[in-house]
């Protein structure tokens, strides 16, 4: 079944979601997408339900029937000043201000959200799962990081970046372990086991 169109009728809406915040390298990427009211299409859903081949097909359809699209990011330096949150949020509002259109409600994926945006907004829960534009956004971000941490990973081999995309896990905390970190990880976070685990 395809996923809602809209919050509200006749309206501008904009669907933000990020991707990255449980990594311990790269940037935190976000994007916002206003899609037509009465677009759909029954393969957009939340981008972790997808094959990565259905993502990076989608991704194509997504930017050309979207009304507008952004893909924006903060730094691992960001994330590391302001913390991860905060740092998805900054994410967030650089990608709805680089919408060529303006939005006039936001759709933003989680439970809360802080920007110097003006724009009214609804945060929902598991929102990837429920709204088009939401899905749409969640998608793009995934894809644009996937693939930019597979070229990192060319640079920095040691940490298989280009099967965990930054995430934590055991390959990625061996490479930690036996080849230190590296600029692109977020020394704010617990690289290692010993640490206290990230509380994501």
């Amino acid at each position: 079944m395809p996923l809602l169109p809209y919050l509200e009728a006749n309206r501008i809406e904009a669907g933000c979601d990020e991707v990255g915040r449980g990594c311990l390298a790269g940037p935190v990427v976000a994007a916002a997408v206003i899609l037509p009211s009465d677009y759909q299409n029954s393969w957009i859903n939340d981008s972790k339900k997808l094959s990565k081949k259905q993502r990076i097909d989608l991704v194509s359809e997504i930017k050309s029937n979207a009304i507008s699209w952004k893909i924006a990011e903060a730094s691992v330096e960001e994330i590391d000043q302001i913390n991860i949150l905060n740092a998805s949020f900054l994410a967030m509002t650089r990608a709805v201000k680089g919408l060529q259109v303006f939005p006039e409600h936001l759709l933003i994926d989680g439970n809360r959200f802080k920007s110097d945006l003006t724009i009214p907004y609804t945060c929902v829960i598991k929102g990837d799962g429920k709204y088009a534009s939401i899905a749409a956004a969640s998608i793009l971000a995934k894809v644009f990081r996937d693939e930019l941490m597979e070229k990192l990973a060319i640079d920095f081999p040691h940490y298989a970046w280009e099967r965990n995309a930054g995430y934590p896990t055991l390959a990625h905390r061996a490479g930690i372990e036996n080849h230190g970190d590296c600029i692109w990880h977020r020394k704010s976070f617990k690289l290692l086991k010993d640490q206290l685990d990230l509380e994501f």
